[in-house]
């Protein structure tokens, strides 16, 4: 049975941010707290790989119709928690008791595909998108339900013909708001990292999913696009979507994030707005590590500097790792 869906009450106008943060002023800042009205609800997922745990997380809510920043160091396990909620990966069997839920609908053991028609989708640190294939091909894929996808409706042209065209007029839409028309016919391949990260989230957005995922959506980007990703995603909230994002840079997560969830070795240490988890001695432990004794007074680690050079240090360890590992995390 689906959970009842939010309330005008419940919800407001969260295009407002005093909505948004008169939303979430009840909320208790500690892992795992209670939301008003969450479309996402995790429990008990662990992933374990030898004798190393890579995810352990005992509860986490996410709140609908927000922009929901999910930070920690590297090797955190932000993305095998990605992985896991949206059937790219499964549990271990010491997760036996793991349950997530999606709109009020049970994920648990649920292909990726599935978690993609429930409304929830993703995009990835390194981009898919298909290179030897065109810009408008890569979106038209995104779309769901397409009759031309059955082997014996695709024989009968008059079937799918003009669902093709409107799907088509859809794509066309999206690329002409991530300003991607003029590349309409240019392979994927072609383009640069920035253009392939706003094609993979203009994809996704093609199944008009509730929520979208996006694994550290300015990694790789150039500074001059990092603006325009940061707009879209703002706009996406504003029109009514939840957003769920991996990200190392402060400056961002400070900017667009109305609540902010901090992973440490695989489980949950603090959550808060984002003000306030950037101050809580848990987040400055897991980021600091060794040097969590460092006099940290007068409020060093809110200081723009001490942003700025914390997230280049993680930046260049998981450059690090991508490069000893083949880029895989």
């Amino acid at each position: 049975m689906s959970e009842p869906g939010p309330t005008t009450a419940t919800r407001g106008d969260l295009s407002d941010p005093a909505a948004r943060k008169s939303l979430m002023t009840d909320v208790e800042r500690v892992p795992g707290a209670a939301k008003p009205d969450p479309i996402l609800k995790v429990d008990n997922i662990v992933r374990q790989f030898g004798g190393m745990t890579a995810v352990d997380v005992g509860h986490l809510e996410v709140q609908r119709g927000l922009i929901t920043a999910l930070i920690g160091p590297n090797g955190a396990g932000k993305t095998t928690f990605f992985n896991l909620i949206t059937g790219f990966d499964r549990p271990t069997s010491a997760g036996q008791g793991a349950h997530w839920s999606f709109d009020g609908r049970t994920l648990d053991k649920t292909s990726a595909s599935a978690v993609a028609k429930s409304g929830m989708v993703r995009t990835f640190q390194l981009t898919k998108a298909l290179s030897r294939m065109t810009v408008i091909e890569n979106m038209m894929l995104g779309a769901q339900n397409q009759a031309g996808e059955n082997l014996f409706k695709s024989l009968i042209r008059p079937i799918w013909h003009h669902q093709e065209k409107e799907i088509e007029a859809k794509a066309d839409e999206l690329l002409d708001r991530f300003k991607l028309l003029e590349k309409k016919h240019d392979y994927a391949g072609s383009l640069s990292g920035g253009q392939r990260k706003l094609l993979e989230m203009a994809r996704a957005l093609m199944s008009d999913p509730k929520m979208i995922m996006l694994d550290e959506p300015m990694a790789g980007v150039n500074p001059a696009l990092t603006q325009s990703l940061l707009g879209h995603i703002q706009s996406l909230r504003d029109e009514g979507m939840t957003v769920l994002f991996v990200e190392h840079d402060m400056h961002v997560v400070r900017h667009i994030s109305d609540w902010v969830v901090v992973m440490a070795e695989g489980r949950v240490v603090a959550e808060g707005a984002a003000d306030t988890v950037m101050s809580d001695p848990a987040v400055i432990d897991a980021y600091l590590g060794a040097h969590h004794d460092t006099d940290l007074g007068d409020d060093a680690l809110l200081t723009d500097e001490a942003i700025e050079q914390l997230a280049e240090e993680v930046a260049e360890e998981a450059h690090r790792d991508e490069e000893k590992d083949g880029g895989k995390r």
